[in-house]
Protein backbone atom coordinates (compact mmCIF):
# COMPACT_ATOMS: atom_id res chain seq x y z
CA UNK A 1 0.00 0.00 0.00
CA UNK A 2 1.15 3.09 -1.23
CA UNK A 3 1.65 6.10 1.87
CA UNK A 4 -0.92 8.28 -1.17
CA UNK A 5 -3.29 5.17 -1.09
CA UNK A 6 -3.05 5.60 3.10
CA UNK A 7 -3.55 8.51 3.37
CA UNK A 8 -6.45 9.28 0.83
CA UNK A 9 -8.07 6.42 2.89
CA UNK A 10 -7.21 8.57 6.06
CA UNK A 11 -8.57 11.59 4.73
CA UNK A 12 -11.87 9.41 3.73
CA UNK A 13 -12.43 8.16 7.07
CA UNK A 14 -11.98 11.13 9.19
CA UNK A 15 -15.73 12.63 9.05
CA UNK A 16 -17.00 8.68 10.33
CA UNK A 17 -14.43 8.73 12.75
CA UNK A 18 -15.15 11.97 14.18
CA UNK A 19 -18.72 11.27 13.77
CA UNK A 20 -18.04 7.99 15.91
CA UNK A 21 -16.03 9.48 18.47
CA UNK A 22 -18.97 12.63 19.01
CA UNK A 23 -21.46 9.45 19.69
CA UNK A 24 -19.34 7.52 22.21
CA UNK A 25 -18.12 11.01 24.05
CA UNK A 26 -22.17 10.92 24.43
CA UNK A 27 -22.62 7.72 25.41
CA UNK A 28 -20.32 8.07 27.60
CA UNK A 29 -21.87 11.32 29.37
CA UNK A 30 -24.99 9.29 29.42
CA UNK A 31 -23.51 6.23 30.91
CA UNK A 32 -22.19 8.69 33.23
CA UNK A 33 -25.03 10.78 34.02
CA UNK A 34 -27.42 8.06 34.46
CA UNK A 35 -30.87 9.20 33.28
CA UNK A 36 -32.84 7.44 35.35
CA UNK A 37 -32.02 8.94 38.06
CA UNK A 38 -34.15 11.90 39.44
CA UNK A 39 -32.78 15.08 39.87
CA UNK A 40 -29.50 14.21 38.16
CA UNK A 41 -26.91 16.13 36.22
CA UNK A 42 -28.31 15.23 32.46
CA UNK A 43 -30.92 18.37 31.78
CA UNK A 44 -34.69 17.32 31.62
CA UNK A 45 -36.43 17.91 28.26
CA UNK A 46 -37.19 21.40 27.67
CA UNK A 47 -40.63 20.69 25.81
CA UNK A 48 -41.84 18.81 28.47
CA UNK A 49 -40.46 20.97 31.54
CA UNK A 50 -42.53 23.64 29.74
CA UNK A 51 -45.67 21.55 28.48
CA UNK A 52 -45.84 18.80 31.18
CA UNK A 53 -46.16 17.05 27.59
CA UNK A 54 -43.67 14.34 26.45
CA UNK A 55 -42.48 15.23 23.06
CA UNK A 56 -41.32 12.45 20.45
CA UNK A 57 -37.82 12.32 21.73
CA UNK A 58 -38.57 12.23 25.49
CA UNK A 59 -37.29 9.25 27.36
CA UNK A 60 -34.20 8.95 24.49
CA UNK A 61 -31.72 9.24 27.19
CA UNK A 62 -33.16 6.85 29.53
CA UNK A 63 -33.24 4.47 25.97
CA UNK A 64 -29.58 4.56 25.05
CA UNK A 65 -29.08 4.06 29.12
CA UNK A 66 -30.96 1.05 29.09
CA UNK A 67 -29.80 -0.18 25.66
CA UNK A 68 -25.87 0.63 26.73
CA UNK A 69 -26.75 -1.55 29.61
CA UNK A 70 -28.20 -4.32 27.96
CA UNK A 71 -31.91 -3.75 28.82
CA UNK A 72 -33.68 -4.17 25.76
CA UNK A 73 -36.76 -4.42 27.10
CA UNK A 74 -36.72 -1.06 29.23
CA UNK A 75 -35.08 0.38 26.61
CA UNK A 76 -38.30 0.27 24.43
CA UNK A 77 -40.73 1.15 27.41
CA UNK A 78 -38.82 4.29 27.38
CA UNK A 79 -38.64 5.28 23.82
CA UNK A 80 -39.84 2.36 20.85
CA UNK A 81 -39.72 4.90 18.16
CA UNK A 82 -36.30 6.15 19.08
CA UNK A 83 -34.60 2.70 19.75
CA UNK A 84 -35.84 2.00 15.81
CA UNK A 85 -34.37 4.83 14.61
CA UNK A 86 -30.96 4.61 16.35
CA UNK A 87 -30.88 1.11 14.58
CA UNK A 88 -31.78 3.05 11.06
CA UNK A 89 -28.43 5.41 11.77
CA UNK A 90 -26.46 2.53 12.68
CA UNK A 91 -27.09 0.94 9.49
CA UNK A 92 -26.82 4.83 7.79
CA UNK A 93 -23.35 4.87 9.89
CA UNK A 94 -22.12 1.47 8.46
CA UNK A 95 -22.76 2.05 4.68
CA UNK A 96 -21.91 5.45 5.01
CA UNK A 97 -18.26 4.18 6.71
CA UNK A 98 -17.81 1.19 4.04
CA UNK A 99 -18.93 3.92 1.47
CA UNK A 100 -15.67 5.83 2.38
CA UNK A 101 -13.58 3.13 2.81
CA UNK A 102 -13.88 2.31 -0.82
CA UNK A 103 -13.18 5.49 -2.11
CA UNK A 104 -16.70 7.20 -2.31
CA UNK A 105 -16.74 10.70 -1.27
CA UNK A 106 -20.08 11.24 -1.95
CA UNK A 107 -22.72 9.25 -0.23
CA UNK A 108 -25.94 9.19 -1.44
CA UNK A 109 -27.32 5.74 -1.34
CA UNK A 110 -30.95 5.28 -3.09
CA UNK A 111 -33.26 4.24 -0.25
CA UNK A 112 -32.22 7.09 1.56
CA UNK A 113 -33.59 9.80 -0.26
CA UNK A 114 -36.55 11.87 -1.08
CA UNK A 115 -39.91 10.07 0.52
CA UNK A 116 -37.88 8.40 3.45
CA UNK A 117 -37.47 12.20 5.10
CA UNK A 118 -41.52 12.69 4.70
CA UNK A 119 -41.93 8.83 6.80
CA UNK A 120 -40.26 9.70 9.46
CA UNK A 121 -41.69 13.05 9.90
CA UNK A 122 -45.09 10.95 9.32
CA UNK A 123 -43.84 8.86 12.20
CA UNK A 124 -42.48 10.87 14.71
CA UNK A 125 -45.63 13.11 14.54
CA UNK A 126 -47.92 9.94 14.90
CA UNK A 127 -45.68 9.40 18.00
CA UNK A 128 -46.15 12.43 19.27
CA UNK A 129 -50.11 12.49 19.31
CA UNK A 130 -50.50 8.17 20.59
CA UNK A 131 -48.02 9.19 23.20
CA UNK A 132 -51.10 12.22 24.35
CA UNK A 133 -53.85 10.15 23.95
CA UNK A 134 -55.24 10.10 27.65
CA UNK A 135 -56.88 6.54 27.51
CA UNK A 136 -55.23 3.24 28.14
CA UNK A 137 -53.16 1.21 26.73
CA UNK A 138 -51.49 4.73 24.84
CA UNK A 139 -50.96 6.10 28.77
CA UNK A 140 -48.58 3.41 29.16
CA UNK A 141 -46.26 4.92 26.56
CA UNK A 142 -45.80 8.38 28.82
CA UNK A 143 -42.23 8.55 30.32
Amino acid sequence: MTTSHATSVASRLAAPVVVGAAAVAGCAAIWLGDPTTPGGVLPVCPFKALTGLDCPACGGLRMVYSLMHGDVLAALRYNAVALVALGFLAVCFVAWTRSRWRGATDWSPPWLRGWVASIILVVFAAWFVIRLIPIAPFTALRV
